[in-house]
């Protein structure tokens, strides 16, 4: 039996970037920050029979990999190579479509668990590659490479993306009371709803690709932004984190209609009102969680989102990135 833990994310600056429609012409950046909420893959292999098994919001039994209905796990098989006798069983802390990469969460923790079992160790950046051809490659989700790289690395970290798709991973400099300033004052709280981001960032990359002006500029800024708020970060002036969060909402809007909606508009109003210094939603938006940072008066804000219906999720940053806590392997077929 094997176990791996894989972390999910948010991103603090540069959603979109990782975009191979934009990063191919202007290159990305993307900062992000992983949390202590998980993703765990349970990987077996039978003793009795050769059945495929694999185990999610449904279950499966099926004689070959092929006839398996969920694609990663169906691709990670393919790639590494097993074809039956093998059970996969998922559960994570946060459900999927709330932006917080739960897909390829799934795909960095399987692959991984199958390289134990495989006893083929590759590096964290050799990983999250294999998961980003996984995903965007052979299954042509119109998605970025940073929750692949996130989901692997761990930490408050920041991904360079080259116009060739090269990915230079470094850790952020975050002081400890930065840190401490960083998981005090942003607040995340489920909206309620979750969603598939494949139509939001499918419609942004269709505008990158298309260099309609409007979206382009608006992500040439969401980059420039992402660098103001590693240099906040860096810098210790976490104040400037909420403000520019603000700008970031209101030109991130400019992207996608879908990625806001009239009940997102009048939350986040309200959260201005009652103390956010600026805010924005986990993922492509459309759904999921919404971060606010907030310096003052935190408990009268918790309230106030407690009455519009929505759940704090508490948490705390993850640094260790994906690992396997569990390696009991027979041998190896």
């Amino acid at each position: 039996m094997i176990i791996t833990r894989t972390p999910f994310r948010f991103t603090l600056g540069g959603g979109g970037t990782d975009l191979t429609s934009y990063y191919s012409k202007y290159g990305g950046f993307i900062f992000a920050a992983a949390i202590n909420k998980y993703m765990y893959i349970n990987l077996n292999r039978p003793i009795v029979d050769d059945m495929v098994r694999v185990k999610y919001s449904i279950s499966e039994t099926v004689e070959h990999r092929e006839d398996l209905q969920h694609d990663i796990a169906k691709e990670a098989l393919r790639m590494m190579g097993v074809e039956k006798a093998v059970e996969i069983i998922s559960m994570a802390d946060v459900p999927a479509g709330t932006g917080l990469g739960s897909s390829s969460c799934y795909a960095v923790g399987l692959l991984r668990a199958l390289q134990s079992m495989k006893r083929q160790y590759l590096s964290l950046q050799d990983l999250a590659e294999m998961a980003c051809d996984l995903e965007i490659n052979r299954l042509g989700k119109p998605i970025g490479k940073q929750d692949q790289y996130m989901a692997a690395f761990g930490g408050l970290t920041v991904l360079e993306i080259g116009k060739d798709g090269t990915v230079k991973v470094r850790a952020a400099n975050v002081t400890d009371n930065a840190l401490d300033e960083l998981s005090c004052n942003i607040l995340m709280f489920y909206t309620g709803s979750s969603r598939s981001a494949d139509t939001i960032l499918s419609e942004q990359s269709r505008g990158a690709k298309e260099e309609k002006k409007s979206v382009v500029e608006s992500m040439h800024y969401i980059k420039e932004l992402g660098y103001k708020i590693l240099e906040a970060v860096e810098s210790g002036n976490i104040t400037d984190v909420g403000l520019l969060f603000d700008q970031h909402w209101q030109y991130k809007k400019r992207i996608s209609t879908k990625m806001s909606n009239k009940r997102f508009d009048e939350i986040y109003d309200l959260a201005k009102e009652n103390g956010a210094l600026g805010g924005k939603i986990s993922g492509a938006g459309g759904g999921g969680f919404f971060l606010f940072y907030v310096e003052k008066h935190q408990a009268r804000f918790r309230e106030k989102m407690k009455e519009l219906g929505l759940r704090e999720m508490r948490y705390r940053f993850d640094f260790e990135g994906s690992k396997v806590l569990m390696n009991i392997v027979d041998g190896v077929r």
